[in-house]
């Protein structure tokens, strides 16, 4: 089996560190990239990071990890709540694929409170920051039965 994971930024997320930090924190896109990589290396993992503001890259990203990784690990950003083809090539994943939000969208805007996403994911991590990404890597390698 493959010991790749693929993480996965959606739309605005390469701007973190400098867009609206008292949501979504001073930490880079870069930063959490590196703390991801770092964690995933003590299950003996590989992380293999992509960010794109544009729904059809990251559905070609996931349909490029089709038999080449373990898990996905999703940021989608706004297209959580209407990104209807991320759902339909998440879906075609056989490996776990665990979404995760700096924020808390249940405690924001009412139009946040629903993903698209979760159904097609075994869970959801949200609200902790840049340890929800951390968080999301402790999730997939329980899921893929790997030990640190």
């Amino acid at each position: 089996m493959t010991s790749t994971v693929l993480v996965l930024s959606g739309p605005n997320l390469n701007l973190l560190g400098e867009r609206d930090p008292a949501i979504y924190g001073s930490a880079t896109l870069a930063d959490i990239e590196a703390a991801v990589g770092a964690r995933a290396q003590g299950y003996g993992l590989v992380v293999e990071h992509h960010q794109s503001n544009h729904e059809g890259d990251l559905v070609d990203l996931v349909h490029s990890a089709r038999d080449r990784c373990a898990a996905i690990i999703v940021n989608p950003g706004a297209l959580t709540h209407y990104g209807w083809s991320l759902h339909d090539a998440l879906a075609t994943f056989d490996g776990p694929v665990v979404e995760v939000h700096l924020s808390n969208p249940a405690a924001r805007e009412p139009w946040r409170h629903t993903s698209v996403v979760a159904p097609v994911a075994a869970g959801t991590i949200a609200g902790f920051g840049p340890d929800g990404y951390l968080h999301a890597v402790d999730a997939v390698a329980r899921l893929l039965g790997v030990s640190g």
